[in-house]
């Protein structure tokens, strides 16, 4: 299939017309399944030498489109046939809402003239999948595919980024029209994230910066938001330059380095140091954060009298679920920027050595929780204590490699002790649905992303790994060799540790899987297949999967079936909570 000839008008099908416009706007890899709805679409990919990668399931190609996305900061793309294809996507598409993630997934709907007349596979698929979308856009004509594919990046990619459904019904896609070269002309802009950067009000950042000065112990609180502004530079001069500590979410690991010294870690439902500090603070500065319930232990950790400024994209999302004293509205990383700036001037205004004293307590006490943690991260017990593998993670990674984190009790686990050793988003955990079944096509999707010269890993439970197991082979056919290690507690582990803390041992229902050998699985599969049961080969077992890039390795780790040890610590919401007390 040739260009476009200059300022020559070709007529060609719908199908085309959406393949050349995801070429025009420098789009990576696809995943997808076809059906008859999207042929020319898969025939323009074919001419024209786009990657479209068949997936074995949609909502694992909505996955790996997700964490493609997420490590490159560009849009990720997946497409879905006529029913089945497209409601499978639902799961996939409310992760990426919820984390900001910018998608585009294109689905194939009934042919017009025939719709509602029990039509194969028809459902209600507009009215499904829009609340699970940032927008939805059907597209009623053929020739409008380029205008409104714009109109998808442009949604999918500006103010709080997220996914957006172009919905082709048959007769579009295999419609035709004259489409001229200027059509598929697509501004770069709209093609990563963040499109446009939006600035708080001056007058809310000086009154900000004024309470910021005056404070003795504040605290910067950062969620995912640093890693869809960019926010990486501005973060860690408002620290450095204020003398100010931060915690972060699961999903803002990463906004400064896990080492730096003023780095308190994860604050929420699992703390190292960060809640207490939190606890001791008299100002709270919280950006890129929703303060949802995992951040806050269920609304109950920030304290109360404490001032709060909150620095966020969506406004809507002010007062949502604690106070706010000063609402910065715009993009994260301007918002930091206008904040230090503001600050500079006054210097004379600040708390003097106690704000350098509060801060400098940081690393002291973050190492004195890395010593009284080391009996579980250099661990000997057999079974395997899942930290002692985190904290070979720690050790082996390249500093820039990347780890994907599946839901449940992976993304919790290494959200506490996993260590990203520089700024950036090396660290991707599924927390904005916190479905289980993302880590195996994540992985996917973060290999493509980083390209095969950046190692990828990803963390996965036995019961996530069965949900997605048929995609090793997605992961042969695409080429990509990431790392997958399979927490094997022949259980579906987090809510098995649930019920043994609220029913008590022994009181368990519908959580425990058949013991399953995934190395040998792996290496029918034509993949690289190791069993780890002794916690000194592990290191091993991580240095032969790092070098292994010609195919998938699946590390099998064989973990303790104890429920009372398969948290990494105390879920608030297990606790017995008489009436009258705080929960915490």
């Amino acid at each position: 299939m040739d260009a476009l000839p200059n300022a020559t008008a070709v007529r060609m099908t719908g199908g085309e017309a959406l393949a050349r416009s995801l070429q025009a706007a420098g789009a990576g890899p696809i995943f997808g399944m076809g059906g008859f709805q999207l042929l020319p679409f898969y025939e323009a990919c074919r001419a024209l030498g786009l990657r479209h990668f068949l997936i074995n399931d949609e909502r694992t190609g909505c996955f790996a489109a997700d964490a493609y996305a997420r490590v490159t900061g560009r849009v990720g793309f997946a497409d879905a046939t006529l029913g089945p294809g497209a409601t499978n996507l639902v799961t996939a598409l409310v992760e990426a809402l919820n984390a900001g993630t910018p998608l585009v997934a294109i689905t194939g709907d009934a042919n017009r003239d025939h719709a509602w007349k029990n039509m194969t596979q028809e459902a209600r698929q507009v009215e499904i999948l829009r609340p699970a979308a940032k927008e939805l856009i059907r597209v009623e004509s053929t020739k409008r595919i380029p205008e409104l594919l714009r109109r998808a990046l442009s949604v999918a990619t500006s103010g709080r980024p997220g996914p957006v459904v172009l919905d082709v019904p048959e007769d579009v896609a295999h419609g035709e029209h004259e489409f001229s070269p200027t059509d598929f002309e697509v501004p770069e802009r709209i093609t990563r994230i963040p499109a446009v950067r939006s600035r708080p009000a001056r007058e809310d950042v000086e009154r900000a910066a004024a309470m910021i000065a005056r404070a003795r112990r504040p605290m910067l609180l950062v969620g995912g938001g640093a890693h869809l502004s960019v926010a990486y530079d501005p973060s860690l001069r408002l620290v450095e330059e204020g003398s100010i500590p931060l915690a972060h979410t699961i999903s803002g690991k990463g906004a400064i380095a896990c080492s730096h010294p003023f780095n308190a870690g994860l604050f929420g439902r699992y703390s190292r140091i960060a809640n207490d500090l939190i606890a001791e603070s008299d100002l709270l500065i919280v950006a890129g954060c929703k303060l949802g319930e995992i951040a806050t232990k269920r609304f109950q950790l920030l304290p109360e009298g404490v001032p709060v400024i909150h620095l966020d994209i969506l406004a809507e999302e002010f007062g949502r679920t604690s106070r706010c004293d000063v609402a910065l509205w715009g993009d994260m990383g301007a918002g930091l920027t206008d904040l230090a700036d503001a600050l500079q001037g006054r210097k004379h205004d600040r708390a003097g050595p106690e704000r350098s004293e509060w801060a400098a307590t940081v690393a002291p006490r973050m190492a004195k929780w890395k010593h009284d943690a080391r009996d579980r991260l250099e661990s000997t017990e057999r079974p395997i204590n899942l930290a002692r593998l985190i904290g070979e993670l720690n050790r082996l990674m390249p500093e820039d490699g990347v780890l994907v984190a599946d839901g449940g009790f992976a993304g919790h686990w290494t959200g506490l002790l996993f260590e990203t050793k520089k700024a950036g988003r090396h660290y991707v955990p599924d927390r904005g649905f916190a479905s289980i079944g993302y880590g195996l096509p994540g992985a996917i999707g973060a290999q493509l992303g980083v390209g095969p010269n950046r190692r990828v890993a990803a963390l996965t439970g036995d019961g996530g790994f069965n949900m997605t197991l048929g995609d090793l082979e997605t992961a042969r056919r695409t080429g990509v060799a990431p790392i997958l290690f399979v927490v094997n507690n022949a259980a579906s582990g987090y809510v098995k540790a649930l019920q043994h803390a609220v029913y008590g041992h022994g009181n368990y229902q519908s959580s425990d899987l058949v013991e399953m050998d995934y190395a040998a699985i792996a290496n029918t599969m034509g993949c690289r297949g190791i069993r780890v049961e002794d916690p000194d080969r592990i290191p091993d077992a991580i240095r032969e999967g790092l070098a292994n890039t010609s195919t998938p390795t699946v590390v099998d780790v064989i973990v303790t079936r104890d429920p009372a040890k398969m948290l990494p610590g105390v879920d608030n919401r297990t606790l017995k909570v008489e009436k009258g007390d705080r929960p915490v």
